[in-house]
């Protein structure tokens, strides 16, 4: 008979239904390793974790989703990397309830490397996209892993930022390692995994259930030294990552907004309870005491020579979203020359229209 494979306790473990990461965790503190557990027999079972639980552990047949564990493991590119492996990332062991097993497409290493966490709204401003990549790079150029969770929106800009530098990126996912979601995102999940890594807990198959992404946002919060919030409503899961961030001992840093936009409310808040207020990828490279390269400042890559008419609407606009009536009052211009303007200026990708009409400078 050949040998079982040394992961397949592992997975038995972490596959049975039912039984939560905290009594897999019990059952390792009492037995040691997953194939001791099973040994020991349901009364030495039940005396750690109940009889339903020891119950449901030895009965349930887990083989076909322990077998397709493995058969995805040996997939290039693939790992499988338990509490018990040398690669298990250090960082996690401080939160409160490490998973037991991780399944990671793309480099391992990434997990154990210095790492900031950037998160923020899906249904963010260009502005907002902007500079989350833009501090995603330059914090990916310093040497951080940027880890977020590969949402629509700044989770996505952050990503692509730090696949620009030599930090790369880490996300950290809701469903099984094995989907793409949202599908909008397939292309940038393809080239995390090729030059980055993307981590989740849940078994393979697993879809976006919504109770899997506030779970998950423990493992962005704790996988990073730090977390940046770049956009967030009040109500946003970005706050459950910076208050697990907080939880956890890990810096908390916020980018403010405009007083007007309800994307800066959940920043302005977690400054107001104690979170580092930044204006660039500097700030937070000097509170993390790291080097900061040399690259240009944030909003600074490029610059566009426009006419007269062009600076005295970009004045106009300030930065905060503004309407069209209010832009033809502001600049005493006619409604048909504005619009040209306006029209030239989103062609260079220096304004952009927001929902409900509103315009902002980028």
């Amino acid at each position: 008979m050949a040998e079982p494979h040394p992961l397949a306790p592992w997975l038995r473990l972490s596959l049975t239904p039912g039984l939560g990461p905290a009594s897999q965790r019990q059952l390792l503190a009492a037995f040691g390793l997953p194939h001791l557990i099973f040994e020991a027999g349901y009364g030495a079972i039940a005396s750690v974790v109940g009889g339903p639980a020891a119950r449901l552990l030895l009965d349930h047949d887990s083989r076909a989703a322990v077998e397709q564990a493995l058969r995805w493991a040996e997939e290039p590119g693939n790992t499988l990397v338990t509490l018990g492996d040398p690669a298990y990332p250090a960082s996690l062991l401080e939160i409160p309830d490490p998973p037991v097993c991780l399944y990671v497409k793309g480099d391992t290493g990434l997990l154990s490397r210095p790492a900031l966490a950037v998160v923020g709204a899906r249904s963010a401003t260009p502005q907002g996209e902007a500079n989350a990549e833009a501090f995603a790079a330059c914090l990916s150029g310093a040497g951080l892993s940027i880890v977020s969770g590969m949402a629509l929106g700044i989770d996505a800009a952050a990503h692509r930022g730090g696949l620009s530098g030599p930090g790369s990126t880490v996300a950290v996912i809701g469903t099984g390692a094995d989907r793409i979601y949202p599908a909008r995102n397939g292309d940038l999940a393809r080239r995390i995994a090729a030059a980055g890594a993307i981590v989740s807990e849940f078994p393979l198959g697993m879809g976006p259930l919504a109770h899997n992404f506030p779970r998950r946002n423990r493992l962005i919060a704790g996988l990073a030294c730090g977390v940046l919030v770049v956009e967030a409503a009040v109500k946003s899961g970005s706050l459950i990552t910076a208050r697990l961030a907080t939880d956890c001992g890990r810096e908390v840093f916020a980018i403010p907004g405009s007083i007007h936009s309800p994307l800066a409310r959940g920043c302005h808040r977690l400054i107001r309870d104690g979170a580092k207020l930044v204006e660039c990828a500097e700030d937070i490279l000097e509170e993390l005491r790291l080097a900061v390269p040399k690259a240009a400042p944030i909003g600074e890559t490029g610059h566009f020579q426009g006419g007269a008419g062009d600076d005295k609407v970009l004045s106009a606009l300030g930065h905060d979203p503004v309407d069209v009536d209010t832009l033809v009052h502001r600049t005493s211009l006619t409604p048909e020359a504005l619009s040209a303007i306006l029209l030239s200026l989103e062609l260079e990708g220096r304004v952009a229209r927001l929902p409900g009409g509103r315009l902002q400078r980028l």
